[in-house]
């Protein structure tokens, strides 16, 4: 009898330590890990993932200015538009809405030279597009100045002009061209002609007639975003 007993306390003890172990197994898992079961933190030299947030950090330009911002996709279509050579210089003694204007004057600036004359239908269409691009980039470094290369008489007269510009409230620049001074500088040959311009004074792009204006505010923003030159 006394066998008996002990080995029913002996099975007791053992079924109460497999319950504990088992329960051991199963405890919640929000309970801390063991220091010394914790799987080692990876060293420094292997990460290779930066964080989002230093990403960020070092994406913006030191300056916070506009230039030395360009993206990888303003980039892409800048390599597109390789260097024209140096725009030709403006031949204009009279001019509406500011001061004779040199482009000798403006490097660092992005300027566009428009061909156009008041009375001519396709540069009517074009003409909300530069209001627009005007009112939203004057004060970023964009300079639009309209050549004004009349087509016929009554496009010579200033007054005529005058009256057109007021009418259709235009705010930049417009150079008076009847003698087709800078015209003939550019060897243009079209109304509306668009002349993109870098701020070294490079032509990048010549745009003729109506239309590509998403492609013109692309244009504008990644040269304005190139680093100006020193």
């Amino acid at each position: 009898m006394q066998q008996v007993k002990s080995m029913v306390g002996s099975l007791r003890l053992a079924l109460c330590a497999l319950i504990i172990f088992v329960a051991g197994c199963t405890a919640p898992s929000n309970l801390p890990m063991p220091e010394n079961l914790k799987a080692p933190a990876k060293s420094p030299d292997v990460v290779n993932v930066a964080p989002k947030a230093a990403q960020a950090v070092d994406a913006k330009p030191a300056n916070k200015s506009v230039a030395n911002a360009l993206t990888p996709a303003q980039s892409q279509l800048l390599a597109s538009l390789p260097s024209k050579g140096a725009a030709p210089e403006l031949h204009n003694q009279v001019w509406l809405n500011s001061k004779p204007l040199k482009l000798a004057d403006l490097h660092g600036k992005v300027v566009m030279v428009e061909f156009w004359t008041f009375a001519c239908i396709n540069c009517q269409h074009v003409l909300p597009s530069l209001k627009a691009l005007h009112a939203k980039y004057a004060d970023k470094g964009l300079v639009i100045i309209g050549v004004h290369s009349p087509e016929f008489g009554y496009e010579k007269e200033l007054k005529n002009v005058q009256a057109a510009i007021a009418e259709a409230d235009i705010q930049y620049p417009v150079a008076i061209d009847n003698d087709y001074a800078t015209w003939s500088a550019y060897q243009n040959h079209y109304w509306p002609a668009r002349y993109m311009i870098d701020k070294t004074g490079h032509i990048r792009l010549l745009q003729i007639g109506e239309g590509g204006y998403a492609q013109t505010e692309a244009v504008v923003q990644a040269l304005l975003a190139e680093p100006t030159p020193s």
